[in-house]
């Protein structure tokens, strides 16, 4: 099974570790990214700029656009890790080992890939249908 991970941290976190220990937490993340690839179940994901993001939405048939992701929360997302799991209790397995997890480090959100191909199969008929 496919999962797609959120990993959330604390900026402010971050900004209080020294440059030793942001780096030695660096190094032991991604040799654990690297064993996760090895076995086949890091399928990718990149890292998310801190700096640049907005949140758009839609209500009432009107869009705002604000700054940040959420402003009720410190925490932010920091990356999406595409993951190959057995199952939904394999990926917390994997992801609990992780050592961002193990030092207090993030928080990750983890979250089945969703089948869509029925309902664009349906999406694709209706609007060809339209034509």
């Amino acid at each position: 099974m496919k999962f797609i991970v959120l990993g959330y941290y604390d900026p402010k976190n971050l900004a209080s570790f020294s440059d030793t220990k942001r780096n030695a937490l660096f190094d032991e993340c991604f040799a654990y990214d690297d064993s996760l690839r090895a076995a086949g179940h890091f399928l990718g994901g990149p890292a998310l700029d801190p700096t640049t993001f907005k949140t758009v939405r839609g209500k009432n048939g009107k869009v705002t656009v604000t700054d940040g992701p959420y402003a009720e929360t410190k925490e932010q997302i920091g990356g999406i890790l595409f993951l190959e799991a057995r199952d939904l209790a394999h990926a917390v397995e994997l992801m609990s080992n992780h050592p961002a997890i193990k030092h207090g480090f993030s928080t990750f959100e983890i979250r089945a890939e969703g089948d869509m191909s029925e309902i664009r199969e349906q999406s694709d008929k209706r609007r060809a249908e339209a034509k």
